[in-house]
Parts: C-alpha cells; structure tokens; sequence
C-alpha cells in the first residue's frame, strides 16, 4: 500500500510539474524540428537543381522520342518499352559488362596509388612534402580536355612519345603502333589516364586522413612488436574507415560515368568495342536520336548507383557506431 502510494505521489507531482510548465512540449518540437528548418532551404534548392531534371529524364525514358517529336515538342508515351529494349539488346549487356570490369579496375588502381602517395608524404621530409603536393594540386587542377589531349599526344599513332620511347629502350617495335586497335589495350591506355586523374583528389584526402590517426596507438603497436603492414592494417585502416567508404564511394560514381577520355582519346567515333554507359547512352540519344533509349540507359546507370551508393553508406554509417560505441 505504501509503495502505491509513493506511485501515486510521483505521477502526481509529474503531472503537476507538465501543468506548470505548458511550454515544454512546445519547446522540445522547436528544439527537434530546427535542424530541419535550417536544412530546408538548401534541400529545396537541391531538388529543384537535381531533382526535377532526374523527374524529366525518367519522364523521357518512357517515351518514344525521335527527332519527329524532338521538333513536335511531343513524345509518344510506351511505358516501358525502352528499357525492355535495351535489356534485351546484346550490346547493352556487353557495355554494361564493360563498364562494371572498367569501374572496378579503375578504382582499385585508384585507391592502391593513391594510399601508397599518402603514406609516402607521411614519411618524407616537409621540402619533398610540399613538392609532391603541389605536383598533385597541379595534375588535379589540370582540365580534364587538355589532360585527355595531352595524353592522346603521348599515344598517337605517328608522333606518340610513348612508341618513340618504348622502341628506344628496347621493349620492341612499336613505332606507328596504334595503341586502340586492340580494345585490351586501348582501355589499358584510358585506364592510365583515369587514374593519373583521380589520384590527386585520394592522395591528397588520405594524407588529410593519416594526420588524423592517434599517434599514441601507433606507437603502442610498434612497441608491442607489430610490423609496418600490421599497424596500417589494424590501426590505421580502421581509423580511416569511414573515409575510406567515402572514397570509394566517389570513385566509383566518377569511373562508372567516364566519358570525356574515351570520347576524346577516339577522336569522337568510338567504336562498339569501346562503349561505356555514359558513351552508350550518349550514342544512341544524339548519334541515333534515340533520346528515350539513351533515357533510359541513364536511368538504368542511375539506379545502379543509387544501390552501390546506398550500400557504401549503410557500410559507413555502420562503422562511424561501431567506432562510437
């Protein structure tokens, strides 16, 4: 009896503490809600420059759009008729076989060099330092068409820097050796270019990174007896991780959407062999005027993203509350 007294008395007193403070409800939901208050401009901007072109092109990969109804400003709505069609096609399958292979490699490449820079600016001297930085700001504030000239330049048919060189030293004949009749090793060449381009941007964040690693646990390790690969695999990976997923995750949206190297390396007439997504649906939008197929096979590259995305992020968030908790 006494104890449901005491029950009695505490809920009573609660309720009579709510009654005297009616504002409290009314202050916990501003509190809540002002972080989203905050965010709502941007998100609204976001939308509407992001999201309504994506609401436009999954819009238009519904349609049949040729250059008939490009000039009647109207497309003939067919469901979808165009990604049936283009599933069903067999260079759809190789290109995006080809395109998953590329991605892959690329970013693998990407990563590895990248980690391999960072780890060499952590150990330089600060003058070695700031000349391998500026070489990587350098490379990574180069545009992206002169780049791809550059390099086409290195590899040309006739006057290419690399035949010249690879003959000198004796690897073989290569002169008047066209690099891009073989797509092994014409993907070889824009494999090069890619990731010559996307190292700086990783190099650069991972060094950012490494500062960021406790000295004391390295240390600790290194007393206890761990070797170098040791420490980088149980004290500086995990620390890195979240940055790591945010890496590859960007790297992966940038390889899977390559399109400036190819279409510039081959002069603007890519050959089949040589299609990547953004290629293939670039193709069969203007080259074809297809627009609703070359909808659709954006959409699809799209979607594909979406899930790799999700996925990279769930893997992120799961780590940041395991390092929490």
């Amino acid at each position: 009896m006494r104890a449901a007294g005491e029950i009695g008395a505490t809920k009573a007193l609660a309720r009579s503490h709510a009654e005297a403070s009616p504002f409290n409800f009314r202050a916990a939901v501003a509190r809540h809600s002002l972080p989203y208050a905050l965010i709502a401009p941007a998100l609204l901007v976001i939308l509407g420059v992001l999201g309504w072109p994506l609401v436009m092109l999954l819009w238009l990969s519904l349609q049949h759009y040729g250059l008939r109804e490009l000039f009647q400003h109207q497309g003939t709505f067919v469901g979808l008729k165009n990604f049936s069609t283009i599933l069903a096609d067999p260079q759809f399958a190789y290109t995006l076989r080809t395109t998953i292979i590329f991605t892959v490699v690329n970013v693998g490449l990407s990563m590895l060099f990248a980690t391999l820079i960072a780890l060499l600016l952590e150990r330089v001297s600060r003058f070695v330092r700031v000349l391998l930085g500026a070489g990587l700001v350098f490379v990574w504030a180069t545009p992206v068409i002169p780049a791809v000239n550059l390099w086409q330049w290195m590899f040309d048919y006739e006057f290419g820097v690399m035949n010249w060189l690879l003959t000198r030293i004796g690897a073989g004949n290569y002169l008047h050796h066209n690099w891009f009749e073989n797509p092994l090793q014409g993907f070889s060449v824009i494999t090069v270019i890619v990731v010559w381009g996307a190292i700086p941007f990783l190099a650069i964040s991972l060094h950012a990174g490494l500062t960021q690693v406790p000295r004391e646990l390295v240390e600790a390790a290194q007393i206890d007896g761990a070797r170098a690969w040791q420490v980088f695999r149980h004290v500086t990976v995990p620390t890195l991780r979240p940055l790591l997923l945010v890496l590859f995750s960007l790297s992966t949206i940038w390889d899977f959407g390559v399109f400036n190297q190819v279409w510039v390396l081959l002069n603007q007439r890519p050959a089949q062999d040589y299609y990547l997504m953004a290629v293939f649906s670039f193709q069969e939008s203007f080259r074809v005027s297809q627009y609703g197929l070359g909808s659709a096979v954006a959409v699809v590259m799209i979607a594909i993203l979406v899930v790799a995305t999700f996925l990279y992020v769930r893997q992120t968030v799961r780590s940041i509350n395991e390092g929490g908790a």
